[in-house]
């Protein structure tokens, strides 16, 4: 379900927050320690879909499409790997559903 087709309508403070749980999809940039193309892999997997194909590679990390509770959960699967998470930044909304 996306935020404007929730009854009653979603608030809006929540949006983008630990407290979102619609299929809104946010573009998401993770500046890791890649060794070995092991963090794409990661995100590759997880993504899945549609949404694999919108990984953008970037000079320290990776920009990828994903729900904004998808985010500690690729965190956890990069540490698992011990690959260094310095940063996570989240951009806008796209229009994009998880599926």
């Amino acid at each position: 379900m996306r935020n404007d087709e929730a009854t009653p309508p979603y608030e809006t403070l929540e949006i983008g927050t630990p407290k979102d749980y619609l299929s809104d999809i946010y573009r998401i940039y993770f500046e890791v320690g890649e060794y070995q193309g092991a963090a794409l892999k990661i995100l590759t997997e997880y993504a899945g879909g549609k949404c694999k194909s919108t990984i953008n590679q970037l000079a320290h990390g990776y920009e990828v499409e994903m729900p904004i509770q998808c985010v500690p959960d690729v965190v956890y699967r990069l540490s698992e790997k011990n690959i260094a998470v310095y940063q996570v930044i989240r951009y806008a909304k796209t229009d994009n559903t998880w599926v």
